[in-house]
């Protein structure tokens, strides 16, 4: 299949601050693709969502943690080719949350240093995100 005729996938991805300016990662769990892998949490946009609305539903349902639509804000994106679809991914950074994170799908989570974001092994299409979130904080 042609780079023009695959599916575009939408999915948003949250880069979530704690006090420390630390930013949250989660390991994909076994037997999903790319399982073992860290990336920002988040989802799949549903038909009839914004990326927005998908993070204050994802960020709940993986992780416990409650935020608000303003309390999201869009930092950069990513664009990327994988073998059987393409990757649109905005990325927002959130730092007002209630609540404390903790994985709800069984999935890993750490708190890492914005310098230490290339210690864990992640997605082709997150890696691009990191410099804007190293340049942020």
């Amino acid at each position: 299949m042609s780079e023009a005729g695959k599916k575009i996938l939408l999915v948003a991805a949250c880069a979530l601050l704690d006090q420390d300016g630390r930013i949250l990662l989660a390991q994909r769990p076994e037997g999903k693709s790319l399982a073992g892998l860290w990336e920002f949490p988040g989802g799949k946009v549903e038909q009839g969502e914004t990326p927005e609305e998908t993070l204050v539903r994802e960020l709940d349902e993986e992780l416990g943690i409650k935020t608000k639509i303003a309390c999201l804000a869009p930092l950069t994106f990513a664009s990327h080719t994988y073998e059987t679809f393409h990757l649109l991914m905005p990325l927002y950074v959130c730092r007002r949350y209630e609540g404390i994170a903790h994985g709800r799908e069984g999935q890993a989570l750490k708190w890492v240093k914005p310098q230490a974001l290339r210690d864990y092994p992640m997605p082709p299409a997150d890696e691009p995100l990191i410099p804007f979130l190293q340049d942020l904080l």
